[in-house]
């Protein structure tokens, strides 16, 4: 039976104000008042740090509240449940892609490939993944709304570039956007695991024209 995650929501006292006083804490606030981004930031940066420390059963509201030193009423607020809070976590991970100009197909890909590789090359960050990959086996159910949520929508953007690119024929007709998308998402982690490992922006520059050299509709 996979393992449960999800904690209950707040109770009826805690719907709309923080309780808990002292410092480090939060004090009640009127509804409609603009959310925190430091304080979010904090809650984010708290569940990623007890994740990596103790993994799944080691992120709770209570836990991730103390450290990031606020009143659980301000996290569920934000997040129903664990489960959105490990979601929100988790997505913080992957860097936002640049909104494609749609001017160039090269230029498109070579600016998302850039912010892949600048996100592997981040120590915590890959670590953080590497333990998320390992530990997200016991958990399905949730890894499958990461892929939904997370993962596949950075894909959905890839393959917008590259379909663009056979329709404006900078690329061939026949290209198999599928597996030029997995081609380049790859070549990244694959990249990772060799003694250079080196992802910096010239390897972002080989991996996109050496894919397009391939693609490139021939005049």
């Amino acid at each position: 039976m996979q393992p449960v995650i999800m904690d209950q929501g707040p109770g009826p006292n805690t719907e709309s104000t923080d309780t808990e006083a002292g410092p480090g804490r939060e004090t009640s606030r009127r509804p409609g008042r603009p959310r925190s981004e430091q304080a979010e930031q904090a809650i984010i940066e708290a569940t990623l740090d007890l994740f990596a420390e103790q993994g799944f059963e080691g992120v709770c509201v209570e836990a991730v509240a103390a450290r990031a030193g606020v009143g659980k009423a301000t996290i569920y607020r934000r997040w129903p449940n664990k489960e959105e809070l490990l979601l929100a976590a988790f997505s913080s991970l992957k860097s936002p892609f640049p909104e494609p100009e749609g001017v160039s197909v090269r230029d498109d890909l070579l600016a998302m490939v850039e912010v892949m590789c600048a996100d592997k090359a981040d120590p915590r960050k890959s670590r953080r993944y590497a333990l998320l990959l390992g530990e997200g086996e016991k958990y399905p159910r949730l890894m499958a709304r990461y892929k939904e949520t997370i993962v596949e929508p950075r894909r959905d953007t890839m393959r917008a570039v590259i379909r663009r690119g056979v329709r404006t024929g900078e690329l061939r007709p026949d290209t198999d956007v599928e597996i030029a998308m997995l081609t380049l998402t790859g070549a990244i982690m694959a990249q990772e695991k060799t003694p250079d490992g080196a992802l910096d922006g010239d390897f972002a520059i080989r991996l996109v024209d050496g894919l397009l050299l391939g693609l490139c509709a021939r005049s």
